[in-house]
């Protein structure tokens, strides 16, 4: 079979206790049973999961479905990759036994003769001295262990819990601030160095799509809060959540 189709989501949010968690985690099933024979990779771009923590023996429970309609991918030859979030940092080796493949952002991937640069988008450019400190904390090596030493009907609740009230804290959809934006930044700094055709980003829940100066398409995902956002590409035809557009990919 010529495989030839690339897909990519990102924010789904599984176990957000907002809105209607089950439907949200429904709908992300059927997108991964959707998924065409001819599909080559699914790339998963961060914060598919709302809190995830992995203990060395012990997993959370629950998302059955998602994971074997992945495995099944998996098992049909298609490649599913997936970037840490800020919300699922903690992913350490689960996701590999399943046969996934870990990318590090920002990763070039070339798909179809076009190069793509891909990540969830957190922490690429220029941030505020808070929210570096905050994720300088969230990947600490030593916070991570110190973490462990709870029990795990603790930590999750603690997780789970300051999750939910963050994002019930947000009253408004965040606005992409175009070109001033600290990831677009980082767009235009790094095709400079770098042949890029398309970056493809997650992480500010809010659907972007322009060029970088260079020429690049620079698109954001916008997450599946309420509905099911993903990106297509395949030889030279890109759709983003489900609206087809001409490119000159």
């Amino acid at each position: 079979m010529n495989r030839k189709l690339a897909y990519f989501v990102s924010d789904v949010h599984l176990g957000l206790q907002v809105d209607d968690p089950a439907a949200r985690e429904a709908r992300f099933v059927d997108f991964l049973r959707s998924l065409p024979e001819d599909t080559d990779a699914l790339y998963l771009l961060g914060d598919i999961w709302d809190f995830w923590y992995e203990y060395r023996d012990v997993v959370p429970k629950g998302y059955v479905r998602v994971f074997g309609a992945i495995a099944d991918l998996i098992d049909r030859g298609v490649s599913v990759y997936f970037f840490q979030g800020n919300h699922d940092v903690w992913t350490y080796s689960y996701f590999e036994e399943l046969g996934m493949k870990r990318l590090e952002q920002p990763a070039l991937v070339e798909i179809s003769g076009r190069k793509f640069c891909l990540g969830h988008g957190d922490g690429l450019g220029p941030a505020p001295a808070g929210y570096r400190f905050l994720r300088a904390v969230f990947h600490s090596r030593v916070l991570q262990f110190l973490f462990s030493m709870l029990h795990p009907w603790i930590a999750f609740r603690l997780g789970n819990g300051w999750s939910k009230k963050n994002r019930l804290s947000r009253h408004e959809e965040y606005v992409f601030k175009g070109e001033e934006e600290p990831l677009y930044k980082f767009a235009a700094e790094f095709e400079k160095s770098h042949k890029v055709d398309c970056f493809v980003f997650g992480h500010y829940h809010c659907d972007v799509s322009m060029k970088t100066p260079g020429g690049a398409d620079f698109v954001i995902l916008k997450d599946w809060m309420s509905g099911s956002p993903f990106y297509r590409y395949s030889a030279g035809i890109s759709t983003i959540g489900g609206s087809c557009q001409n490119s000159d990919m």
